[in-house]
């Protein structure tokens, strides 16, 4: 099904939230020709449990690169600028505005408090302005790639929490997963973000 027509602003509702979900290499690589470039699968375990019956907005090759199509349990939203492209089981939007405006439809249907961004770059990178909270897998890995995540600026993002993770039964590497949330001087008095 195609998302089109008009935007309705790339901010979501009051109370619902934007996260960045990412697995970042050490050397800051996500993915290598559309695929990562490295198996963790219990940090897919992670991903899953995070985004479970959220609104999911992903890039089409970012979808594309997914083992199983549609993401079971959440509802999939794939921001793609060729008009033909359509998937069954998943939402294609022309744009990130009506992308995220039909994640914020489907978030207050569902009661959901968060819509999930999970790539690929140029997603993050447009996205990351609006976020209110990124939730960042560094793998402990330094594989070649071609693509990466964008810098996480300390002066508007600060890690509020750690949790460290050995390497498990599927796992190429231990990881460490670090949130980060939006430093409050960052946002301008009125609340409103670059974007809004």
């Amino acid at each position: 099904m195609n998302v089109a027509g008009r935007s309705f602003g790339t901010r979501p509702s009051p109370g619902i939230s934007i996260i960045l979900v990412a697995a970042v290499a050490d050397n800051g690589v996500i993915g290598q020709e559309g695929r990562l470039p490295w198996r963790l699968k219990s940090e897919m375990a992670h991903f899953r449990a995070l985004t479970m019956g959220k609104p999911v907005v992903v890039g089409r090759k970012t979808y594309l690169s997914f083992n199983r199509r549609p993401l079971p349990g959440r509802t999939n939203i794939v921001v793609s600028r060729d008009p033909d492209f359509m998937t069954p089981g998943a939402l294609v939007a022309p744009n990130l505005a009506n992308a995220l405006a039909a994640a914020r439809a489907d978030a207050l249907r569902r009661g959901a408090d968060t819509i999930a961004v999970a790539g690929g770059a140029e997603i993050y990178a447009a996205t990351m302005a609006l976020a209110d909270r990124l939730v960042i897998t560094q793998v402990h890995l330094r594989p070649s790639g071609d693509t990466k995540f964008p810098n996480i600026d300390p002066a508007i993002w600060s890690a509020a929490r750690r949790t460290e993770h050995q390497t498990g039964p599927g796992d190429e590497a231990g990881f460490t997963v670090v949130e980060y949330v939006r430093i409050e001087s960052t946002v301008p008095a009125n609340g409103v973000r670059p974007g809004d």
